[in-house]
């Protein structure tokens, strides 16, 4: 796999045409089980391949059991800068549920690991609306979380996907389905806490001490050319997105045996380009740019969705503030609809 990746690098090292790279984040898998070594071995090669001359911001995603101090050490030697851990709980009834492979205990050590092998900057994931965990009990998660002092938190509702061993217990009747509004219930408790001890709540599932916002997610949300390497990954060049094939297998062959990297390519039309923004931005504490619509989309555009944005606002959904359309704590609750109802169709 490390060859492969090489290898397309080698292959796709003209894709952002040498624009230069602010930002690398490892992950999308389980980077943590790269060692130092072979993270440098990557390394050294996407600098011979792309304009990364110091790039501010390299995440690595880590599972807690694969933090040891040992390896927190070895990782303070190379580039990566940030750590996004993936705590999800501190509670055993929920990474129990959750099928996760750490302790609650092993959550704790992991961040205070980090902390102590010098390592700052970090964001910790947490999950709610899980079945096991009260309101009360998901209070006292964020308090513990709160306790560590991480600059970063992320957090997510909890979603079965299909096929996973979550999925197949719900169905079998040996595990409970999650609750929509219990999930609801303890975003809003979410909202408030982390907001309240400081935090800004800078995107739907982001909270960030001032000044401290994930670069690479910021840039993402704000519409910024990027690659993506290695199976599943997708790209962005500002007028088509790109992602590769989800099959290890096939990767390997294609990229190390026919010098082809297999992926599908998507041409995006206008009402992409527009809706994605749309859906993108109205997810961040800035909002949509009425101004940016303009020029970018036309000014007939920036005036129909400013005038079918009223009914929102009417609602006490959005706010039309300094030229920008920015959900307020209940829009968030309905994010999704509310991009999904203001898409443009020029049809």
């Amino acid at each position: 796999m490390l060859a492969a990746l090489s290898r397309e690098m080698a292959l796709r090292q003209d894709y952002l045409q040498q624009q230069e790279i602010s930002t690398v984040y490892w992950g999308g898998g389980t980077p943590s089980l790269l060692s130092s070594s072979e993270l440098m071995q990557l390394w050294d090669k996407m600098t011979r391949s792309f304009n990364l001359d110091a790039p501010g911001e390299v995440t690595l995603e880590a599972n807690p059991d694969n933090l040891s101090p040992a390896y927190l050490k070895a990782l303070a030697g190379t580039p990566v800068n940030r750590l996004s851990i993936g705590i999800q709980s501190f509670r055993e009834e929920d990474l129990r549920y959750m099928n996760r492979a750490h302790t609650a205990q092993e959550a704790d050590y992991a961040v205070k690991a980090a902390q102590d092998a010098g390592f700052e900057n970090i964001s910790i994931d947490l999950i709610y609306g899980t079945p096991t965990m009260n309101d009360q009990q998901w209070k006292e998660n964020i308090h513990y979380a709160l306790g560590l002092g991480v600059p970063h938190i992320s957090s997510y509702a909890l979603t079965v996907e299909p096929r996973t061993a979550l999925a197949h217990a719900i169905e079998k009747g040996r595990s409970v389905e999650p609750d929509n509004e219990q999930a609801a219930t303890q975003f809003e408790l979410l909202m408030d806490a982390l907001t309240g001890a400081g935090y800004d709540h800078y995107e739907i599932s982001n909270f960030a001490l001032p000044g401290r916002y994930a670069v690479h997610n910021t840039n993402y949300w704000r519409g910024a050319h990027y690659i993506g390497l290695g199976p599943s990954a997708h790209s962005f060049d500002g007028g088509s997105r790109q992602w590769n094939v989800a099959n290890n297998a096939l990767y390997l062959k294609q990229v190390l045996t026919d010098s082809h990297v297999p992926a599908e390519r998507e041409e995006l039309s206008f009402e992409d380009r527009l809706n994605e923004y749309l859906m993108t931005s109205l997810r961040t504490m800035w909002g949509t740019d009425l101004a940016l619509l303009a020029k970018d989309f036309g000014s007939d555009v920036a005036a129909d969705i400013t005038e079918r944005s009223a009914a929102y606002r009417d609602k006490g959904c959005m706010l039309l503030q300094d030229g920008h359309l920015v959900l307020t704590p209940a829009g968030k609750l309905l994010a999704d609809r509310i991009a999904s109802e203001l898409f443009y169709d020029k049809k």
